[in-house]
């Protein structure tokens, strides 16, 4: 199949959100077999898009505790007898200044959106590294490299996020297993739209648009990649 992806094993932690179910998706249609994991109750099967029919769903799993994101990994290597790679959505947003914010939200920040990572990718990584050819992709944000207002806590977890891609992609790259960022900018959801509803939608970064990276760099035409923080902006 396209760029690689046939029969390959992949797990999108957020699966159940906007963007990890329009990764899934595009990743099943090119060939893969995808495992959606999220901390909401799984999806039935009659909601999914049909080429998620065959997707192995594990709900209510909360990534920030590590023995959990263990038991996730462990089900997907069980259920689909392997591990070929990781993509990491699962994460949160905040809108809070410091003045008037309180300082657990980044307690919160770092806790959904590093710790889900970090926990998922160790999890993963002996099966990564058996694959030969593993892969993980994490979605950080453009907003990791600057904060804007009221963006301290959500964009210091982004850079987190980054750092974390940067240092494990020099701990694996002698290992066969290549790890990236996206750095996306607004992404095109309900949730963006109803939280921004005077913007202008047509700028943002569609989810299908990051979908098609982050199937380039699990394919083998990415293989000399790793340690990539890479904007997908739109028009934003």
């Amino acid at each position: 199949m396209e760029n690689g992806l046939n029969g390959k094993v992949v797990a999108v932690t957020g699966g159940f959100g906007s963007l990890g179910l329009t990764t899934a998706q595009l990743l099943a249609e090119r060939g893969a077999r995808v495992a959606l994991i999220g901390r909401g109750a799984a999806p039935a099967a009659v909601a999914l898009p049909a080429a998620l029919a065959g997707a192995l769903c594990v709900g209510g799993v909360d990534l920030a505790d590590a023995q959990a994101a263990q038991a996730a990994c462990g089900t997907v290597h069980e259920k689909l007898g392997g591990l070929d790679a990781l993509v990491n959505v699962a994460g949160a947003f905040r809108w809070e200044t410091i003045g008037d914010g309180d300082p657990r939200t980044w307690d919160l920040m770092f806790d959904l959106n590093v710790k889900t990572a970090l926990n998922t990718s160790k999890a993963a990584l002996p099966h990564l590294v058996k694959s030969g050819a593993g892969r993980v992709v994490n979605i950080g944000a453009g907003a990791g490299l600057k904060a804007g207002l009221g963006m301290g806590a959500y964009s210091a977890s982004k850079a987190g996020v980054a750092r974390l891609t940067e240092a494990l992609a020099e701990e694996l790259k002698d290992k066969g297993v290549t790890v990236n960022a996206i750095l996306p900018s607004i992404i095109d959801t309900p949730q963006n739209r109803a939280d921004m509803p005077d913007a202008d939608f047509t700028r943002w970064v569609q989810p299908r648009e990051i979908a098609t990276v982050i199937a380039f760099l699990l394919g083998a035409d990415a293989q000399a990649i790793t340690g990539a923080l890479i904007p997908v902006n739109g028009r934003v």
